[in-house]
């Protein structure tokens, strides 16, 4: 398996696209030509795509803007390895690069690295880097500074969030200045996908002192106030030509979502990162500003523990399951920005999502007849939830519906303090809300695997297990996705998860700013907007 940068494409993904795109040349045309270079027709369409985009939106240099996050306090920091929320997520990104980066798909794509090449088992990776990167101090990156990144995870003294995704990594070593040897424990594929996530950004051999950033990235750290703000000013020597656009931005947080959409609003910032569908309505109606809906693999679910009652009781599972009015939940508790989900937590954007699994529809009358089967009766089955929150409002509306088939679903208002702790996975019906993951094998080994410490529903599976295994060191992509199409019918069919819908992630802004683009890994171009975004006018 091999990812490799092609010389006719170069520095910029899109920049020989575009300007063939001018000529007239037909995506056809395109298509071919990409295709005979080795790329799979996803990735070009995507590459095709972006190109297409651009030619509509032609960058502009200049400008400063201040950015409203959700999160500030004394803990932030520009160590990749100790980020824990969206807000050092969107810092970081702005000084430092990975040596690969996700796409639309949550596919791989180079970014540090010039090529990525593993053995036929997927056990033994070599990482080729690119010979034209600086650090922002002038240092160029070399191998040393790869396998100090990397290795620190490993340490339990760096305290790092990334521990468990390093501990695979049995060895790394440099085999060349510009030439990284990875050497896992067992097979996996996804180590490319790994090493786009937020906490594998690279940074300088030696580093032990983060008061302020020196990275690679398309932002020198001018200023980092823990708790404050940060400022980042354009790296005149960045890698990628004619990037970044803006002169300056500054990024602080304003934890009160209502603040942070005034601060938008009165033109004190031009970004309010993480809106509610509710706030979306106001900025909708208001001329000069926008919504930047991020279409991504982030979930409420009814989480229906199997190793207990009555969960054990699986007619009562598919009777809950038929009880999930997906579009109702869709239309009145997230106002439209959300997709219907399957029962199963692979997300249409994700490049192994399995489209041929027939649709499980709101059916009251299925529901009552595994009621019947069931035996419950007229037993009250308390269904826990977070107060003041979506979670709640959907366990409302499954209540509302059981009442229609004689269920008594007991909703059960839980304060927000001690709820993933005391609640969550503690009892026998509960709701839980999961995050967007990287990949499919995150998510499936995070909360699918029999013996993953956040099973939700405790479900147990042998040929699940096996198959997320499998897929795990299969280099064949094709192959992998029957796998993991196998796998989510599996879940389907099996698994007390209740998966309604697909929770859209919402960021605000002024019209002026462009070049958003949606990657499904969180807001903001997966936290790694600081590169792509210019001012019009």
């Amino acid at each position: 398996m091999a990812i490799k940068r092609h010389p006719a494409i170069g520095t910029s993904d899109s920049a020989v696209i575009e300007a063939a795109l001018r000529q007239g040349a037909s995506r056809r045309d395109l298509m071919r030509w990409l295709g005979a270079a080795g790329m799979s027709a996803a990735t070009a369409g995507l590459i095709i795509g972006d190109a297409g985009r651009a030619l509509a939106q032609t960058p502009k240099r200049g400008g400063r803007i201040k950015v409203a996050s959700q999160t500030s306090s004394t803990a932030d920091t520009v160590d990749p390895a100790k980020q824990n929320n969206q807000t050092d997520y969107t810092r970081c990104f702005t000084f430092y690069n990975g040596l690969t980066r996700l796409d639309a798909s949550l596919a791989p794509q180079l970014e540090l690295a010039e090529e990525i090449d593993s053995d036929a088992s997927a056990t033994v990776w070599t990482i080729k880097l690119r010979s034209d990167v600086k650090f922002h101090d002038g240092a160029p990156l070399t191998a040393d500074d790869v396998v100090f990144s990397l290795a620190r995870h490993k340490d339990p003294a760096t305290g790092s969030a990334a521990k468990a995704l390093a501990a695979p990594m049995k060895e790394i070593v440099a085999s060349g200045k510009n030439e990284v040897k990875i050497t896992l424990e067992s097979p996996n594929a996804d180590l490319p996908v790994v090493l786009g996530t937020p906490h594998f950004l690279i940074i300088k051999n030696g580093t032990t002192s983060f008061t302020t950033a020196i990275g690679t990235g398309p932002y020198r750290c001018q200023e980092f106030q823990p708790g404050v703000k940060s400022i980042g000013v354009r790296n005149t020597e960045y890698f990628k030509p004619g990037q970044p656009y803006l002169d300056e931005i500054e990024l602080f947080g304003i934890p009160d979502q209502t603040a942070r959409l005034n601060a938008l609003l009165s033109g004190d910032v031009q970004i309010a990162a993480a809106i509610s569908p509710q706030l979306a309505k106001r900025v909708q109606a208001s001329p000069g500003y926008a919504v930047f809906e991020t279409k991504a693999g982030g979930y409420n679910d009814l989480v229906i523990r199997q190793d207990s009652d009555p969960g054990k009781n699986q007619d009562l599972v598919l009777a809950l399951k038929y009880l999930l009015n997906r579009e109702q939940m869709k239309s009145s508790v997230f106002q439209g920005y959300a997709v219907l989900a399957n029962d199963q937590p692979i997300d249409p954007t994700n490049r192994f999502y399995f489209p041929g699994l027939k649709q499980r529809p709101f059916d009251p009358e299925k529901a009552k007849f595994h009621l019947q089967r069931s035996g419950i009766g007229n037993t009250a089955v308390p269904l826990h939830a977070m107060a003041s929150s979506t979670m709640l409002d959907q366990a409302v509306l499954i209540q509302q519906a059981a009442q229609q088939i004689g269920l008594n679903v007991d909703v059960k208002r839980m304060p927000a303090d001690g709820y993933w702790s005391n609640v969550w996975m503690k009892m026998p019906l509960t709701m839980g809300s999961i995050n967007p993951r990287p990949s499919a094998d995150v998510l499936f080994t995070l909360f699918f695997k029999s013996d993953s410490t956040w099973n939700e529903s405790a479900w147990k599976n042998e040929k699940f297990d096996q198959l997320l295994v499998a897929a795990r060191g299969e280099r064949d992509e094709t192959k992998r996705k029957q796998m993991y199409g196998e796998m989510q019918t599996i879940v389907h069919e099996n698994c007390g998860i209740g998966l309604p819908v697909f929770i859209s992630i919402l960021d605000a802004h002024t019209s002026k700013l462009k070049g958003l683009k949606p990657i499904p890994t969180g807001g903001l171009m997966g936290y790694a907007y600081a590169e792509n975004v210019w001012l019009e006018g």
